[in-house]
């Protein structure tokens, strides 16, 4: 798909169009899922960004890179789903299925190999590169809500949600991966702890 110009004044009464035609206000539901999967990806980019700037190098990197690059592109293949009025198909529509969901179960399994037993929660944040992935956590987190309330109301295939269920865990994992692996730190919750005559009460 070539796109030669970039505004068309079409949204200017506040409605959009579906892949498909099908007309609908910028803060339905539908919109509204599809726009926090797109900026779950923008977060992702600036994951990538920062681990392609650091100066860093090595197999740590290149593996982040790959596996971010391949998140990215099924996200936008997700947001185009979702984007798509239901019960509309096009030729060389992009898939989102238990194959996918499948293949993050897998990165999961392989980075938790490199790590300790959770001992305690994490606090978000530590490094650059883990900082974002933390943010991008959150965000598919709001996404998944967004759209589970979607399937609720209207037809969404059973693997978007799965999808971006699964997503959220890998990012939990590979925040904390990428903290060892790429020596950025990582802050655990501390329990505050009532010591005799040191109450707030």
């Amino acid at each position: 798909m070539r796109i030669s110009k970039v505004y068309t004044r079409t949204g200017d009464a506040g409605k959009t169009r579906l892949a498909g035609g099908q007309e609908v206000w910028k803060d339905s539901l539908r919109v509204e899922t599809y726009g926090t999967v797109d900026e779950l990806n923008s977060v992702l980019g600036l994951a990538r960004v920062f681990n392609s700037d650091e100066g860093k190098t090595g197999d740590a990197v290149t593996r982040l890179e790959r596996s971010l690059h391949w998140i990215q592109n099924k996200l936008f293949d997700l947001g185009g789903l979702l984007a798509t009025a239901p019960g509309e198909t096009f030729k060389n529509m992009p898939t989102v299925t238990a194959e996918h969901v499948q293949r993050l179960e897998t990165m999961i399994d392989e980075w938790q190999e490199d790590l300790e037993p959770l001992k305690e929660f994490i606090l978000p944040g530590g490094g650059k590169v883990s900082g974002f992935l933390h943010q991008a956590r959150t965000t598919c987190r709001r996404a998944e809500r967004l759209c589970v309330a979607l399937a609720r109301e209207e037809e969404v295939d059973e693997h978007l949600v799965k999808f971006l269920n699964r997503l959220s865990d890998a990012l939990f994992v590979l925040a904390r991966w990428v903290a060892k692996t790429q020596d950025e730190p990582e802050y655990l919750w501390e329990r505050e702890l009532e010591t005799e005559g040191n109450s707030n009460t």
